[in-house]
């Protein structure tokens, strides 16, 4: 029963994804009257299709992507409204629209789950001081920490849980002031399991987890059309910069890689949230929407963020990149893809079955 679940929240969830961002290709496109062959969500056989106008819309059997095929954009093409004779802020919308309406899906789950969801809103005012020797006071609001805005609330469990040298510079408002208070440290406590009593333990380090006693309460908000408004913003631009600073912990080595996750993890976690409740899910869904367009738009071959790229140098030359040229870039960066996707499928088996 828990797979057959996890099946169809995962094909739920990887639909709404793929739908709003091959909906903001297929938007744009037609906006800018460029000739749309096809609007397809899925990949392999086809399991439905129709017509309507010049465009086929299709349902395929795989749910692991879709696409919008345009006239023209892979191909030479002498029909007027081609990919390629469109203007270039055209062709730029259509690639940047994709990415766009992700995050777009992503905010409108966050607005669901804050408006509907049991949590309340956590503010940024500090409430109450268990410790007075921080300088933090009642009244304050946390603005930032080590110089990294806080978006919200979970922004600042998150800066706390990154620094390494457990030391905090934490800019408040206070008064209406900028106040920065300099060398901040915390109290460190060992986390105990709640029904065994026990220490729970490191398994790489082989001693207890130790978390941070930050010494402080914030103020719940009450949820009002603005406050859900504002907070589902904040949180979706949290989630794109966390997902930035991931990639960047990744490339220097702070976070290892093998705890990058591909389809089959993210499939995993999926089930893991359906168990938990409709909450789970959606913000699980949120983050992965966010996800695929933050990511997406990296300045990476095979990529939109790659597209992008080459559409600017074509608009400082003046002319397109040679087709050669431009399909062995693609090609590179689509093996490199997929040989990325291979290894981090590898590691969620891996960590499945053992």
């Amino acid at each position: 029963m828990n797979i057959v679940l996890t099946i169809i929240v995962a094909v739920l969830v990887f639909g709404a994804v793929i739908f709003f961002h091959e909906l903001g290709h297929f938007i744009m496109a037609k906006t800018g009257k460029i000739k749309v062959n096809e609007f397809a969500i899925g990949m392999g056989p086809t399991l439905l299709k129709f017509g309507k106008g010049e465009t086929t819309y299709a349902l395929r059997a795989l749910p692991i992507g879709g696409f919008v095929s345009m006239e023209g954009e892979d191909e030479e093409s002498s029909d007027e409204h081609s990919f390629q004779r469109a203007s270039i802020p055209r062709r730029l919308g259509v690639m940047v629209a994709g990415a766009f309406m992700n995050l777009v899906l992503g905010f409108l789950a966050l607005v669901l789950l804050t408006s509907l969801g049991g949590q309340a809103i956590a503010s940024r005012e500090i409430a109450s001081v268990e410790n007075d020797s921080t300088g933090l006071r009642v009244g304050d609001v946390i603005t930032k920490v080590n110089g990294r805005r806080a978006f919200i609330f979970d922004d600042l469990s998150y800066e706390f849980a990154r620094t390494q040298n457990g030391t905090f510079d934490i800019e408040v408002k206070r008064d209406g002031k900028k106040v920065i208070l300099q060398n901040i440290t915390f109290d460190t406590l060992v986390a105990y399991d709640q029904e065994t009593g026990e220490p729970i333990m490191n398994e790489s380090t082989g001693e207890p987890y130790e978390y941070l006693n930050l010494g402080f309460k914030v103020w719940a908000q009450e949820k009002t059309f603005g406050s859900v408004i504002g907070e589902a913003f904040n949180t979706t631009l949290s989630y794109s910069r966390l997902i930035y600073l991931s990639l960047f912990d990744l490339i220097t080595g702070k976070m290892p890689i093998n705890l990058l996750s591909g389809p089959v993890g993210i499939v995993s976690e999926i089930g893991k949230a359906a168990l938990l409740g409709w909450q789970s899910v959606i913000q699980l869904l949120a983050l992965i929407s966010v996800n695929l367009g933050v990511v997406n738009m990296l300045p990476l071959p095979a990529l939109d963020g790659g597209r992008v790229i080459l559409l600017m140098v074509e608009a400082i030359r003046h002319k397109p990149m040679p087709a050669k040229y431009e399909s062995v870039i693609n090609v590179a960066g689509f093996v490199l893809l997929m040989g990325l996707m291979v290894f981090v499928s590898f590691n969620d088996i891996w960590r499945l079955v053992t």
